[in-house]
């Protein structure tokens, strides 16, 4: 796909990723819409120009609609959503908490479910689309503490394959990134306190670069999924 001119939509484009994803699809040419709940930062962003955001809660339907009713009204239509919106919950099975999981799976699952949806209208009717869907390794196997973290990925491992079984003879690609650990505010949101940066573990532009590869390849093929690790992290 040749992204200079392609609407594109990210969820979670504040920070980390999804902040630059958006960037980086600017600068070649696309026209970049983010999603975001921090007010302070997306003042920030317009402000500075940077790409057009717009404050939106992806696991609330009522913003979701209203979000793809002013990218009709504004642009017209959609080429692209990235699916990036998503943030940890971490703890043992006996201590799990019933209103974070619940909280983490809107987020994490029904947020990507509801703008999948509404981007395959779109997308569907055009008979063109293309969506990515940012995973995590802790789609791909459990590990102690992850009840929440892993199951939400897992449940988006399970929806791509699901859209990409249903989208195909659209013409749509849906694809799916796992990224290992990478340096952005995730742990510490997620509760793990302050970490120092490490220039041997990934950084939120190894992902993006990975994401513009898949999003450029000729549109008569696209890759399924990408894993991207670090070569040898050092602890």
């Amino acid at each position: 796909m040749k992204i200079e001119g392609k609407v594109c939509l990210i969820t979670g484009a504040t920070s980390g990723i999804g902040y630059e994803t958006a960037l980086r699809l600017k600068e070649k040419g696309a026209v970049v819409i983010g999603t975001g709940r921090n007010d302070e930062v997306i003042a920030e962003i317009k402000n500075a120009g940077l790409f057009d955001v717009v404050k939106c809660d992806s696991g609330n339907e009522d913003e979701v609609l209203s979000l793809f009713s002013y990218i009709k009204e504004k642009y017209g239509t959609l080429h692209v959503l990235i699916n990036n919106a998503a943030y940890g919950y971490f703890d043992s099975l006996v201590k799990q908490d019933v209103k974070k999981f619940e909280e983490m799976f809107r987020t994490n699952v029904t947020g990507a479910m509801l703008m999948g949806r509404e981007a395959a209208r779109i997308f569907t009717a055009n008979n063109y689309g293309n969506i990515i869907n940012i995973s995590s390794t802790a789609g791909t196997r459990g590990f102690e503490g992850g009840t929440a973290y892993a199951s939400s990925k897992f449940a988006v491992r399970g929806m791509t394959e699901c859209w990409r079984a249903e989208l195909r003879k659209y013409n749509v690609r849906v694809i799916l990134i796992n990224p290992s650990e990478v340096q952005t505010k995730f742990a510490r949101n997620a509760g793990f306190g302050h970490r120092e940066f490490n220039s041997t573990k990934l950084q939120s532009q190894d992902i993006v670069h990975a994401l513009i590869s898949a999003l450029e390849m000729e549109d008569r093929g696209f890759i399924t999924e990408l894993t991207v690790f670090a070569t040898n992290p050092s602890s």
